[in-house]
């Protein structure tokens, strides 16, 4: 356990560049969450202390991009509802189910969206759709959405990855827009964790006050590259922290 000093200055640094990194690609609650056992939280109250701390990022990213979410159109109203009924769903696995069933596929998943991410467009050629000029793979992009949000309602780890992931191979606009969708969907799912979390789960608000400024001030930075960065480059940038987290976590 940390000095009693230093533990708000690491979770100050934590928060802005986990909300950078959630802006930009994802995955960045992994950064809070070993910050937050390392101040002395147990597993399930750093759990959802993180998760009710990386809502503010999400709001900062998703002001800061709100140019490319109105791109999306008409799909952002069924992935919106599959984000909070999934989102909820989550919410309740966690309260109701022992951790450890879930918890074994997490690092599988975030892995396979690494790999999935990194091999797009050979995909997007099998699935007949390589152009990103034809019509959403509706059913698809909906149900992966749902699924990805019970997950993020239940870990919320590298949630965004995920979400980035199926829209990108399921769904046809640039990679700024979609990037756009990933943090308003995140931002959905974790206006639903706040809510639950807060009347039934052990958040440390303490630690919340220290976290929230400074993923705030991180999403609205994140959100601002993200928009200057060339569509490879966020997609790789996606591949790398994937492949972090996963090996994090199956090490961990």
């Amino acid at each position: 356990m940390l000095g009693e000093w230093l533990e708000p200055v690491l979770l100050a640094v934590a928060g802005f560049v986990s909300g950078c990194v959630n802006a930009v690609a994802g995955g960045g609650s992994l950064l809070v969450f070993p910050a937050l056992l390392g101040t002395g939280l147990p597993p399930l109250a750093a759990n959802v202390t993180n998760s009710v701390a990386q809502a503010p990022g999400f709001v900062g990213a998703a002001l800061s991009q709100r140019r490319d979410l109105i791109a999306n159109g008409r799909r952002l109203l069924s992935i919106s509802i599959a984000a909070v009924l999934g989102s909820a769903g989550g919410c309740a696995l966690l309260l109701i189910l022992p951790g450890e069933v879930f918890d074994a596929v997490v690092p599988a998943l975030v892995g396979l969206s690494a790999v999935l991410m990194a091999f797009q467009n050979r995909i997007r050629k099998w699935l007949g759709n390589p152009d990103q000029h034809g019509p959403d793979s509706t059913v698809l992009l909906t149900g992966g959405i749902l699924l990805a949000s019970v997950y993020g309602g239940y870990f919320g780890g590298a949630r965004s990855v995920i979400f980035v992931v199926i829209l990108v191979l399921t769904a046809n606009a640039t990679m700024r827009t979609l990037n756009a969708a990933k943090n308003w969907l995140s931002l959905l799912g974790s206006a639903v964790t706040v809510v639950i979390y807060a009347l039934l789960a052990p958040v440390d608000w303490v630690a919340v006050a220290a976290l929230v400024p400074t993923t705030l001030l991180g999403g609205v930075v994140g959100g601002k590259v993200a928009q200057r960065l060339p569509a490879a480059g966020l997609r790789w940038a996606v591949v790398v922290i994937a492949a972090v987290v996963a090996i994090y976590m199956a090490v961990d």
